[in-house]
């Protein structure tokens, strides 16, 4: 096992972490936080990969744009930070999303595994600016109505945290 092998593993181990955490903690500003972590993880694989520039992209677009949306939105609005009685799911609904999930596990697990045999893997040489021309180039219009869907996202954030606040009224007082 070489040193890369080492931490491609470690990047593998922090994403699985983050993104289990981030699905079973019951505090939703936490659960944006270990998206973070997860997200840094999968980045930090894809460097090991030698995937600079989707590992910046990953990093900016997720990590800096949409994390940073949603704790934008959570704390606009008045919803619940901590755990919220009203919305508790039922045991037996959460044993059916573990089955659901650990079965998903083993489905993938059963087509990967015979695929990380001892043979090396014949992978293509692709440059970052080939990456880049295809995301600025193909991918482009794609890119920009995402931006603009997470711009109406936060204006859609904005008025609803104005919702129910009066304005103040001059000469009042």
């Amino acid at each position: 096992m070489t040193a890369l092998d080492t931490a491609f593993a470690a990047c593998g181990l922090l994403a699985g972490t983050g993104g289990l955490l981030a699905v079973t903690t019951r505090h939703v500003v936490h659960a944006a936080l270990w998206l973070v972590v997860a997200l840094l993880g999968v980045a930090g694989a894809l460097l090991v990969l030698g995937a600079e520039l989707v590992a910046l992209v990953l990093v900016l677009v997720y990590v800096g744009a949409i994390v940073v949306l949603v704790l934008f939105a959570l704390m606009l609005t008045s919803a619940p930070i901590g755990p919220d009685a009203a919305h508790a799911v039922p045991p037996w609904r959460r044993l059916g999303a573990a089955l659901l999930g650990a079965a998903v596990t083993v489905l993938l697990l059963s087509v990967l595994l015979p695929l990380a045999g001892d043979q090396p893997v014949d992978r293509a040489d692709v440059t970052s600016t080939q990456v880049a021309g295809q995301l600025f180039g193909t991918w482009v219009w794609p890119f920009e109505l995402l931006s603009l869907l997470l711009l109406a996202a936060l204006v859609a954030a904005l008025a609803v945290s104005r919702v129910g606040r009066r304005p103040a009224t001059e000469g009042s007082g």
